[in-house]
């Protein structure tokens, strides 16, 4: 007899979070909304055609890869997939949160398509679906395995998940990890789930905005706090540790370096704690190449994402991918690897080689 497990949320508001605003006296409507949201628990190919003149001046037709979306709306329960509102060839419609789930969706395909010729999370055209609505005051978003599930947040603390582009392309780079090396959700595998996926947010963000890497913020999640909470995001990618410090949420609780490297049960062993450190590392490594980070950067995490890493990759391991895959490109390239790896304290000094 057999049986299938549970799915595996990954929700972009870490369960530590909600556990601290659950105790809030001066968010009572949030603190509500926290422990309601702790205890809730392939179609046809689609392509486009892209139209341009060509220098006889004649009419070229060429056929590319489109996202095929659907959205759908919960009607604040949680029965998924809910109602569809807006399919891939609807225009917009009067909800603003279908609407930027729609483009979100969208940037973050083009992105997958645009900088690693990737077709959607399974490079094979997969459908793009999104539940909006979901829950009452409901405190996340999440990709459940095969939807990206949007909340609408209490109103207090949380808000407007659809309004923020780095919180899509994290949720749906869930999936990418989940067709590739399917990292296990627990910790350092877990941690680097997170990562890749805020790595993902980010580029999507830094892709759809023209940015380079020392433009960006590199902060995830940016949109989703209220005006009423001391804090910039849920996470700083370039500076771990930093992305918040308020009364009621306590301080953003991210290590910058393996030195910090926090040893829990909670937090599927703290899989949105110790992500910080190779959050770090990738924000370094893109920054010390320079330009736009979905290029040379996002190339190396990405070919040690889908060249083979095993689902229970240590940190050590993915380093050892990232600097395999960026020698692939040039010997610069694996040198500033292996100093952003070094910086964060997953390599020692020695494996640096000398500049003298």
């Amino acid at each position: 007899m057999s049986s299938t497990a549970p799915a595996q949320h990954h929700g972009v508001v870490p369960s530590y979070l909600l556990a601290r605003l659950a105790e809030s006296g001066r968010f009572p409507k949030a603190a509500a909304a926290a422990r309601q949201t702790l205890t809730a628990g392939r179609p046809p190919f689609r392509a486009r055609i892209d139209l341009s003149i060509d220098e006889n001046g004649d009419l070229v037709a060429q056929l590319s890869e489109a996202p095929n979306r659907t959205i759908s709306d919960a009607g604040n329960t949680q029965q998924l997939p809910g109602a569809i509102v807006r399919g891939e060839d609807d225009g917009p419609v009067e909800d603003p949160a279908v609407n930027e789930a729609f483009d979100g969706l969208g940037a973050t395909f083009e992105m997958l398509l645009a900088a690693f010729d990737r077709n959607s999370l399974d490079d094979a055209g997969a459908p793009l679906d999104a539940t909006v609505h979901y829950g009452v005051d409901y405190d996340n978003a999440f990709w459940d395995g095969e939807r990206m599930v949007f909340g609408d947040g209490d109103g207090e603390v949380f808000q407007h998940f659809t309004g923020s582009l780095t919180v899509i392309g994290h949720e749906l780079a869930h999936g990418v990890v989940q067709h590739t090396a399917n990292l296990e959700y627990q910790g350092q595998p877990g941690a680097l789930n997170e990562s890749i996926a805020d790595v993902f947010g980010a580029l999507t963000e830094q892709y759809a905005l023209g940015q380079t890497a020392d433009q960006a913020t590199w902060l995830i999640g940016a949109e989703i706090f209220t005006d009423a909470v001391e804090g910039a995001a849920l996470r700083s990618m370039i500076a771990p540790g930093t992305a918040y410090d308020d009364d009621e949420l306590g301080k953003d609780p991210q290590p910058d370096h393996m030195s910090g490297f926090v040893r829990t049960t909670e937090d599927n062993g703290g899989v949105h704690i110790n992500s910080g450190i190779p959050n770090r590392a990738f924000t370094l490594f893109a920054i010390d190449l320079g330009g736009k980070a979905w290029e040379r950067a996002g190339t190396v995490w990405y070919r040690a994402l889908t060249g083979g890493l095993s689902s229970t990759a240590t940190f050590t391991q993915f380093a050892d991918a990232t600097v395999a895959a960026a020698t692939a490109i040039d010997a610069a390239t694996a040198a500033a690897a292996r100093r952003a790896w070094t910086t964060v304290g997953v390599y020692g000094d020695e494996r640096v080689p000398s500049t003298d």
